[in-house]
This record gives structure tokens, C-alpha cells and sequence, in this order.
């Protein structure tokens, strides 16, 4: 008598996801600096070709296999994040030792990036076991892997993103014809970018049509370099980039995201972990989730000095440290949180499937906050949840 094949029997028979996000991975350009326009013209056309035809993919939740079953502390994590204000928590957590010492005899291997997309890649083909990213690419690879790909475990921030333009250019009408970078296509502030042009009426370009608009990935020191240059004219981009164009380069501010949502609040960055690690390791995720709890209390407790500690931490990964001026500028843009910001995370997901980055996707399942609220329970501090999913709004 024939029978219905299991759920662990389907996912098996679509394929790993590693191979699922091969699939729809998006290609990218090979170069980091732009010379002229076309350049950059042909390196969207290029990306955005390969992410829309990887988008075919709608999220399910999907349960723990027999082969996840906890296998105690982990021998090393392997953790992603940004040389960007908006991961100040990894930074200082890395920098002082509280993750380091939290994980105890767990290895940190760390490995930053320019952009999610990239980092989320590394993350479901094995590369990295823990990330800190925006929501873009986390739902996308969500989406991509039917759900099996990733968990988010905890926030980091909130705010610190903007459109910084040319003094010339004052409303979305203004903006017709000219060419505006994001970090990397498909990136939050990308998706970000793209929603907020639609809602003004105007069409960002895309792998068939130029648009109203020349939407630009662009890699945000490059986008900082061709903005005083002359050969950009804005940039949708986090901390402290957005506080750079403004400062270093002569530019003000014509949106500044946190205005889109209501009162001001939505994730710019959390942190995420392959789901069969955490699976496998639920300890060392409580373990990761601890440091970052002492990281985030020792922000809070001292600013100054966690923005110095930041500082020359961006100088050791980027040869660059801020000026005063912008590190004081862009921290004031910035909320350091454990919160997810759940609600606002549905919203993310919508905004990416209007401007045609992503098939409608089923986030339940995407959250598991018990190794937070355990953590956060051992320190008597109060319970985060997932509450709201799905009714955020912008």
C-alpha cells in the first residue's frame, strides 16, 4: 500500500539548503570601484538578472530531524558581521572578549562583510554558523531554503539608515535620472531604497528597463569615494556611512528611514544561526546570546567608551577610523537592542516581494527566541517574543 512521504522526505528529495540557495543565489559584480556609470549599469543588470530568477521559492516551517538532536558545546562558532555602526553589539563584543569569554572553550573565528546578501550565502553553504545581518537578506535566504536555512535568535539594532543626496536635489521628483547606490542588491537598505522610490511614484531600474531612477549596488566606501567625486548623486546606506555622506562629503539627508515606521522603530540588524547548528548546539547560541547581552549592557552603562572601542575597531578593519563629528553624528542615529523588533520584520518581507525581489513568503517558523529569553531570564531581565509578526507596517 502506497503512503504520503514524510515532510523530512520532501525536504530531502528538494535538496539541501546549501543547494537550495545555490539555486537562487544572485550573481554579483566582480569589481569594487566604478569608473563610469555603465559599469555600474551593467553590474545591476547582471545581479538582478540572477536574484529574480532564484525567487521561485515560498517559505514553510519545517521541525527538528533526528539527525539535530543536541550534541553539546560546540567546538568553534564561526560568526559574520559589518565593520558598520549598525553592528556595534558584534563589535564590541568581539573586541572586548565578552563573547570570547562566554563561549568559554567554544573557538570564535570571526569574518566581516560589505553587505547581507553575501554573508548570507556564506552562512547556508557552511561557511558561517552565526550572523549579523539586516532583514532583506535573512528572509531571502529564509524563503530560498523553504524555511529550513536559518533562525533568528535575537536583535542588535534599530535605525541608523538613510538617503543621503546632493544639496541640489530636494524631493523624490528630483531624483529622475540620476543615480543612487545602495550597498549590495538585494541588501536591506537596497530593498529599502527600491520601496521607497515605488511609493513616490518613480521606477527604480531593473535588469530590463533603466527606470526613472538608476539604482546603483555599490560597495559603501566606493559609493562614499564617487559621492564627493561627483560621480554619484546619493546613497541609501546604515552607519556610519549615511553620517560620511553627510559630513565628508557635502550631502544631506532626504530621508531618514526610521520617519517610515511607526514610532521610529524596526530591525536594522539581528542577529541569525544556521538552524542545524543551533539544533546541534543550543548551548553555544545561549553561550553567543550571553555576550552579547554583557556587550549590549556595557554600551548602555558607558557610551564613550564604547564608541572610541568601536572606532578603532572600524580602523583595524577598514585602515579608516571616523572623525568625532560622524562617530557622535551616527551613534545618535542608532538604538543598540536584544529586541528583534518582530514586528516590523513581516513589513520587510512585503516590501521585498513588491519591488520584485522576492515571491510572497510564510515567515512562521523564522524566530527562536528561547535561548534569548533564557539568557535574558538568568540576568532577571525581561522576555522578548515574536509577537506581531506580520502586523508591522511602514
Amino acid at each position: 500500500m502506497s503512503r504520503e512521504p514524510t515532510a523530512s522526505e520532501h525536504r530531502r528529495a528538494a535538496g539541501s539548503p546549501r543547494t537550495l540557495l545555490r539555486r537562487g543565489s544572485a550573481a554579483r559584480g566582480a569589481g569594487r570601484a566604478r569608473s563610469r556609470a555603465v559599469r555600474h549599469r551593467r553590474l545591476v543588470t547582471t545581479a538582478l538578472v540572477g536574484v529574480v530568477a532564484g525567487l521561485g521559492l515560498t517559505a514553510c516551517g519545517s521541525s527538528t530531524s533526528a539527525d539535530d538532536k543536541p550534541a553539546g558545546p560546540a567546538a568553534e562558532l564561526r560568526l559574520g558581521y559589518f565593520p558598520n555602526l549598525t553592528h556595534t553589539t558584534p563589535i564590541v563584543g568581539v573586541a572586548k572578549g565578552y563573547f570570547a569569554r562566554s563561549l568559554g572553550s567554544t573557538k570564535l573565528s570571526v569574518q566581516t562583510f560589505n553587505a547581507g546578501p553575501a554573508e548570507m550565502e556564506a552562512l547556508v553553504n557552511g561557511d558561517l554558523d552565526a550572523a549579523y545581518v539586516g532583514p532583506s537578506p535573512a528572509i531571502n535566504a529564509y524563503a530560498r531554503s523553504h524555511g529550513e536555512a536559518l533562525r533568528i535568535v535575537a536583535g542588535a539594532a534599530s535605525g541608523g539608515a538613510s538617503l543621503v543626496v546632493r544639496p541640489g536635489i530636494a524631493s523624490a521628483a528630483d531624483l529622475k535620472g540620476r543615480h543612487i547606490a545602495s550597498p549590495q542588491l538585494g541588501n536591506t537598505q537596497d530593498v529599502a531604497l527600491r520601496t521607497w522610490l515605488k511609493s513616490q511614484g518613480l521606477t527604480p531600474s531593473s535588469a530590463t528597463e533603466p527606470g526613472d531612477v538608476n539604482v546603483e549596488p555599490t560597495e559603501n566606501a566606493t559609493a562614499l569615494q564617487l559621492f564627493q567625486d561627483g560621480k554619484l548623486d546619493g546613497a541609501w546606506v546604515p552607519e556610519p556611512w549615511a553620517s560620511r555622506l553627510v559630513l565628508d562629503g557635502g550631502g544631506k539627508v532626504l530621508v531618514d528611514e526610521k520617519t517610515l515606521w511607526p514610532g521610529g522603530a524596526f530591525v536594522t540588524t539581528h542577529l541569525v544561526v544556521r538552524t542545524e547548528y543551533l539544533n546541534q548546539h543550543p548551548e553555544t547560541v545561549k553561550a553567543l546570546i550571553t555576550g552579547q547581552l554583557e556587550a549590549n549592557d556595557w554600551i548602555a552603562k558607558d557610551p564613550a567608551a564604547a564608541r572610541q572601542v568601536v572606532n578603532d575597531e572600524l580602523k583595524r578593519l577598514t585602515q579608516k577610523s571616523l572623525k568625532p563629528a560622524v562617530l557622535d553624528r551616527a551613534f545618535g542615529e542608532l538604538t543598540i537592542t536584544n529586541d528583534p523588533i518582530a514586528a516590523s520584520l513581516q513589513t520587510s518581507a512585503d516590501h521585498a516581494v513588491a519591488v520584485g525581489l522576492l515571491k510572497k513568503v510564510d515567515l512562521a517558523g523564522i524566530y527562536d527566541l528561547r535561548q534569548l529569553n533564557a539568557a535574558l531570564a538568568a540576568r532577571k531581565q525581561p522576555a522578548v517574543s515574536d509577537a506581531g509578526l506580520g502586523s508591522g507596517g511602514s
